[in-house]
């Protein structure tokens, strides 16, 4: 559910070929077309609605024989590009390192799966830093993404604040309310939607701000999913049949959260939700809400926000080269 640097080294590609394969979703049917998606993260409420279109059956009712894989960190980009899974699931800071190469990774985004981007500081409650200023002479748990920590930058400074003041500590945090409580830090950058709800159930008081609020052109997307370049040449249509299917599962998880919230549990196969059947629940009421939200369909990406946010990038040398308008996306697979 965070962001972590982009690396594609030849080893790992080889360990993620064999780590895809073992944690398939769903049985081979005769006649279906297969496809395969592979996550970026351990199951998730990020994910429901692929869940629940598989469970429900309308990837089958699409034509569809789909697989959904469970990758090592930080590998589906990679490995869609490679052509070993038709479909993954990233989010766009990340693409940016995948695109912005003088080979750049041959994917491209097909849908938003959420609308707005949920990330901001989670702290604890009543220590002043449900504000970016407040972060100064506070520490902050970082993973050193070069992004990352643009982005906190900008943040703290267009809120008066002093950037050099703030104390980065390397990220090792994994239970972020139980760091929050014993004092092991004083903020994390989380998503509200697992991290921020996991807090809440924990009993744990906090304050939240949202990068978005602070600057409007860090409302981009995360999480997203992209698709092979080849695969979108070669068999548009299965790819329009693909999108269609995981269209109606978000479109259940939106209208029926509980019971999509089970589909998500049941499926998962990694034994990573185990006895988290209350945060499932809980984070699936939430997410409810932002899989579409203001949009005028689930998937749709606004080329204004994509693009303002590759243009941030550019502009503060965040990239190997820089990226063009309109750069790895398209909205042309989606279901009208």
């Amino acid at each position: 559910m965070r962001r972590f640097p982009f690396a594609a080294a030849s080893l790992a590609l080889l360990l993620l070929l064999s780590a895809c394969g073992a944690e398939p979703v769903g049985t081979p049917d005769d006649g279906l077309t297969p496809v395969s998606v592979c996550l970026e993260w351990t199951p998730n409420t990020n994910h429901t609605g692929l869940y629940a279109a598989l469970a429900l059956g309308y990837f089958q009712e699409a034509g569809l024989d789909v697989q959904i894989l469970q990758p090592p960190e930080d590998g589906a980009s990679a490995l869609c590009a490679a052509g070993r899974t038709e479909f993954a699931v990233t989010a766009q800071d990340t693409l940016a390192a995948a695109l912005a190469r003088e080979e750049p990774l041959a994917i491209t985004a097909v849908a938003a799966i959420l609308q707005h981007d949920t990330s901001g500081i989670l702290s604890r409650a009543g220590e002043g830093l449900d504000r970016p200023k407040g972060l100064e002479g506070r520490a902050y748990s970082t993973y050193n993404g070069l992004i990352e920590l643009a982005m906190l930058q900008r943040v703290v400074e267009l809120d008066g604040g002093d950037f050099s003041q703030v104390n980065l500590v390397p990220y090792a945090v994994t239970d972020e309310a139980g760091a929050l409580r014993e004092g092991l830090t004083d903020a994390l950058w989380v998503y509200y939607g697992w991290g921020g709800i996991a807090a809440e159930l924990a009993g744990v008081e906090t304050d939240y701000f949202y990068f978005k609020d602070i600057d409007p052109v860090f409302d981009f997307y995360t999480p997203i999913l992209v698709a092979n370049n080849a695969f979108l040449a070669e068999q548009p249509e299965t790819a329009r049949a693909f999108l269609a299917a995981a269209s109606r599962g978000y479109a259940y998880a939106i209208q029926n959260p509980e019971e999509a919230a089970q589909l998500l549990i049941e499926g998962d196969t990694t034994g990573s939700l185990s006895g988290s059947g209350g945060l499932v629940s809980a984070s699936q009421a939430w997410m409810a809400g932002q899989y579409q939200a203001d949009a005028e369909r689930w998937g749709y990406i606004d080329p204004a926000r994509w693009n303002a946010f590759y243009q941030w990038l550019n502009d503060n040398g965040l990239v190997e080269v820089p990226l063009p308008e309109n750069a790895g996306f398209t909205n042309g697979f989606l279901p009208q």
